[in-house]
């Protein structure tokens, strides 16, 4: 009842703002030297043009490919006339805000972490409101669930009481997100990622890194110390999906979503011990042995699988890999990077 009485008053705000889906130009990334950042940027300049994907940095260097494909800028979203000045002189109508503190940094400097993901979040916002930009998007996570939350097939509406500083962030992201579109007519869209595994960038503070380090050591080391349980299942994806369902999700008509800064997206679901085992079958020697520390009670308290039902009805999203066509993708490129 509550998630129908959610949806019909989304639709009626809707109808009296007459919102209609504005055109995507010129897009500014920022965070593009993270984890996605480093893959998106050049993924968004495939399909919209090198000139028109401008790549927001600000301490750390991106990959060579960004800076030879297309426009880099220096932005701290924490300054809101940086922002400003680099919206106005590239002409920026929609910003992806990938810049972030992750779950396990966010806990070493919980104040930097709530500085960065909600502070510089709520400039990209009112930078919007005031610009009138075609679009906003910010990605959640699951780290926004927490303990008393369903954890098998977690549902698209329920409890959201994260332990972590990130996971606070996230849940308050949404919220204001849905907020400026309820309020101001922003369009605001994000999803809830599970756990992103990449063969472009190294970990970078999160808690599922240990699913990505683990390649790296299996090809590097042929052994690997996980810093979760060897039982430990959470929700994932591979980076290819992570970007299609960006922009999918982006370029949606406004008229078919009924959420709008939370979605959830699934792919797949595995422990430490099955990744392990899947990649036993390309390098049979590999060994894993398990260290559990802090982190461990930040993935117990997650998801260990989503429904992203919402997600499929309303803007058609739908995985494209597997734990076994991932790992042995994983395998070849980062083996040809490695050795």
């Amino acid at each position: 009842m509550q998630i129908l009485m959610r949806q019909d008053f989304l639709r009626g705000l809707k109808g009296e703002a007459n919102m209609t889906t504005k055109p995507i130009k010129r897009i500014l990334v920022t965070g593009s030297a993270g984890q996605i950042g480093s893959e998106l940027v050049p993924y968004l300049r495939n399909i919209y043009g090198n000139d028109n994907v401008v790549a927001g940095i600000n301490r750390t260097k991106p990959p060579a490919i960004i800076y030879e494909t297309g426009p880099v800028v220096t932005v701290n979203i924490n300054d809101r006339a940086d922002l400003d000045k680099v919206v106005d002189e590239y002409n920026i109508d929609t910003i992806i805000n990938l810049a972030a503190i992750l779950s396990a940094t966010g806990e070493k400097n919980p104040m930097l972490c709530w500085d960065v993901n909600m502070n510089g979040f709520h400039n990209v916002l009112e930078c919007a409101r005031e610009k009138d930009l075609s679009r906003v998007i910010n990605p959640s996570s699951i780290a926004a669930f927490g303990p008393e939350t369903p954890r098998d097939n977690t549902p698209q509406e329920t409890v959201l009481k994260p332990r972590t500083m990130y996971g606070v962030t996230k849940v308050a992201g949404e919220l204001l997100g849905d907020y400026y579109f309820r309020k101001f007519g922003v369009d605001v869209r994000g999803l809830r990622y599970p756990g992103i595994i990449s063969s472009e960038t190294p970990p970078g503070g999160g808690t599922t890194d240990y699913a990505v380090a683990i390649y790296y050591e299996a090809i590097k080391n042929r052994r690997y110390e996980c810093f979760v349980r060897e039982d430990t299942i959470l929700p994932m994806m591979y980076m290819p999906d992570a970007l299609k369902a960006l922009v999918d999700l982006m370029e949606a008509p406004i008229e078919n979503l009924i959420h709008h800064s939370d979605f959830n997206v699934g792919s797949m679901s595995f422990s430490a011990g099955e990744l392990a085992d899947e990649i036993k079958k390309h390098i049979p020697d590999f060994e894993i042995t398990c260290k559990p520390d802090f982190r461990q009670a930040i993935a117990d308290s997650w998801p260990k699988s989503l429904d992203d039902s919402a997600a499929r009805k309303e803007w058609g999203w739908s995985p494209t890999y597997d734990i076994s066509s991932m790992t042995k993708d994983m395998i070849e490129k980062l083996s040809k990077k490695l050795l």
